[in-house]
């Protein structure tokens, strides 16, 4: 009988303001936002570690992750049992990643250092120094649990395998070599009118017209060189679109959105004495905002409680108003509000009366607003893309690669320094918008070709296969992937780096919503945080239309500046 007692005592109190389950950014943002509020707290993950879908995970846990978000929960009766004053309905889970496609090259090289990973699950993803996400590390008090170190150069590259330098300061313009000196006159020409646009200086004021007009058109009408453009469109501005072809283009950028980017890189490069550049990544990886919001939440008085499943939704059986849930241990906690991980659902009940207020409201919460599919990567290499940079981004422009990619793609590497890794290796993190799995795992395949040499082996594991050798030995170990492993590291080809292991998979993009229930968004496509915490101030706000989303207090103001994000030189 002993196997069948809850694995925690019993929680007390049983009822609060607010119960959140989850631990993914925007929970944790919520959780320490609503107890800064002066609500009561319960936070629940059933997860043994904090992040969820922003966590940055060994090269164990990775994969049972992704796993368990892959498919559908399995079946149960959507309505258990009836209480007297309630009724309690089943969760269910969603699939938010498609089958994932595992290959290692270096099997036993990784299971040695397999706990020394810290792999983000929602990469690729960095701070700009002046964005609103550092803002409101300040503000919150959440900044005070982070370090961060800063990304070293930014990069375009190009279908030959070339990385060329993103000039990001006039000092960087005059020292690049790869640009003409007309380029560098056009380019520093066009920096200087914005510059001077957005400090309202005299006879500089980009007119009312062309601040509505395509950016596009804006920068053609400035006479930019197609290089020069391509630099401020897509690794300065980071536009996601191929802007030249309206045909295909879902998101247009206007100029003042456009000016807007550019005023927000350009007070990032240098605002850090440590950062000479405009981009920093925490720490331990992206996985330590989490929990740098969740212990700012317990600081102020939220209760937290990790591995603990929530099986089952408590409502009024009359009105169908929300009153609760069922944890795993069979306790029964109260609140007033309910937050969600993206990955729940609540079925309709099968027989259910047609005139009761759950016909209307389950429906509404189960149905997700999709907004595609985000195709992700992840690389490991015992070399640099670039001798003597550990840290750097590399943007692929529309049509850079090849003739039918509409979408930039985005690379990130991080090294060793950044305590993601072991000494000598990279981590290298792919992104890009696609429709469907095909289209996405095909930008993937065209960054990895074109920069790294795959060693070519049977060895490309499937997710069962995967899973079945992590469940014996803790990583995949396969004769056939050594063998290849060998003869691949004595022939690294081309100077490239070499492949040691990859992880391709496919995310689905959700929106928040505040309907019967509260739901939180996935990890959305951007390089940056801005419009994923936009979502959970606007979220926040629905819940608690009355409350000031953090607000202002002595310490928050003597915070509030520079030398309070901790960056290590």
């Amino acid at each position: 009988m002993d196997n069948e007692l809850p694995p925690y005592p019993p929680i007390d109190p049983t009822t609060f303001d607010l119960i959140v389950i989850g631990t993914g950014l925007p929970e944790s943002i919520l959780a320490a936002a609503a107890s800064t509020a002066s609500k009561s707290v319960l936070h629940l993950d059933p997860n043994p570690f904090y992040g969820s879908h922003f966590s940055s995970l060994s090269l164990i846990d990775f994969p049972s992750f992704l796993t368990s978000h892959s498919s559908p929960s399995p079946s149960s009766p959507p309505l258990s049992i009836s209480h007297h004053d309630f009724a309690v309905y089943n969760f269910a889970t969603r699939p938010l990643y498609s089958p994932f496609d595992i290959s290692s090259f270096s099997p036993h090289l990784l299971h040695q250092h397999s706990r020394r990973f810290n792999i983000d699950v929602a990469g690729p993803r960095v701070f700009f120094c002046a964005d609103k996400s550092i803002d409101l590390l300040l503000k919150s008090g959440a900044s005070q649990y982070l370090e961060f170190k800063s990304i070293d150069a930014t990069f375009l590259g190009d279908d030959k395998g070339n990385l060329w330098n993103v000039p990001d300061s006039r000092a960087a313009i005059f020292k690049d070599k790869s640009l003409g000196l007309m380029e560098k006159n056009q380019l520093m020409r066009f920096f200087k009118l914005v510059q001077g646009h957005l400090a309202g200086e005299q006879g500089v004021k980009i007119s009312e017209e062309d601040l509505q007009s395509p950016f596009v058109d804006f920068l053609n009408k400035m006479g930019l060189l197609p290089k020069i453009k391509t630099f401020v469109l897509y690794a300065i501005a980071m536009v996601d679109y191929d802007q030249d072809d309206v045909g295909v283009c879902r998101d247009l950028l206007k100029t003042k959105d456009g000016i807007d980017q550019l005023a927000v890189y350009s007070a990032s490069v240098g605002r850090f004495p440590n950062a000479p550049g405009a981009l920093i990544y925490p720490v331990y990886g992206q996985g330590e905002l989490s929990q740098a919001f969740c212990r700012r939440a317990a600081v102020k008085g939220s209760l937290y409680v990790l591995r603990m499943p929530v099986t089952a939704l408590l409502v009024d059986k009359d009105n169908g108003c929300y009153k609760g849930v069922r944890l795993a241990s069979g306790q029964d906690i109260f609140s007033k509000k309910l937050i969600l991980d993206p990955s729940f659902m609540v079925p309709l009940p099968l027989g259910m009366s047609p005139s009761h207020p759950l016909q209307e409201k389950l429906p509404l919460f189960s149905f997700r607003d999709d907004r595609g599919k985000v195709a992700r990567g992840i690389c490991i290499t015992k070399t640099s893309l670039k001798p003597d940079i550990s840290n750097l981004l590399v943007v692929y422009p529309p049509r850079s690669l090849f003739p039918e990619q509409v979408t930039s793609i985005r690379l990130l590497q991080i090294g060793s320094n950044l305590a993601v890794c072991p000494p000598g290796m990279f981590v290298l993190y792919i992104s890009a918008l696609c429709n469907d799995d095909d289209q996405g795992k095909k930008l993937l395949h065209s960054v990895m070709n074109t920069l790294l040499t795959v060693p070519h082996s049977k060895n490309s594991e499937s997710k069962a296969a995967f899973q079945s050798e992590t469940a014996e030995n803790g990583c995949a170990v396969q004769d056939e992937i050594a063998e290849s492993s060998s003869a691949a590291e004595s022939n690294p080809g081309e100077g490239k780096p070499t492949l040691i292991w990859s992880a391709l998979y496919i995310q689905e993009l959700t929106l928040g919503q505040v309907e019967f229930l509260c739901s939180t968004p996935m990890p959305d496509w951007k390089l940056n945080y801005n419009d994923l915490i936009d979502v959970t101030v606007k979220l926040f706000k629905e819940i608690y239309p009355d409350e000031e989303f953090f607000p202002e207090t002595s310490s928050s103001k003597n915070c509030e500046d520079d030398g309070d994000i901790a960056l290590e030189a």
